[in-house]
């Protein structure tokens, strides 16, 4: 009964991991005045309906997506590259997601 327990357990996990995936994309801040507050809550925002992990890299630091504190910590200017990094059950439509939104300059007309 021991060796059937085990088993099932195997599969389970088998399972969670082919439901993971795993991307990353470099993108481009377009806004004027780089990513400041309002597309940093634009991000967060979009990101609630994720049910996956999402960092941005720029320079030496890596931080939560999901942290309007932890994005603006970013000081991304104008013009730089972001590394999206996004794991999870939905990751490529997240980063679908985050590549409309970064086209969009995060819905900001006026920049």
């Amino acid at each position: 009964m021991s060796s059937f327990h085990d088993c099932a357990t195997d599969v389970i996990r088998e399972k969670t991991t082919a439901l993971e995936q795993s991307v990353e994309k470099k993108l481009r801040v377009k806004n004027l005045h780089g990513l400041h507050a309002r597309p940093a809550v634009a991000i967060v925002r979009l990101l609630r309906a994720s049910r996956s992990a999402v960092t941005f890299s720029y320079g030496r630091h890596t931080v939560d997506a999901h942290s309007v504190l932890g994005l603006l910590m970013l000081a991304a200017p104008r013009g730089c590259w972001i590394t999206v990094s996004v794991t999870g059950p939905d990751a490529l439509d997240t980063l679908g997601k985050l590549e409309e939104c970064f086209q969009q300059k995060f819905g900001d007309e006026s920049e």
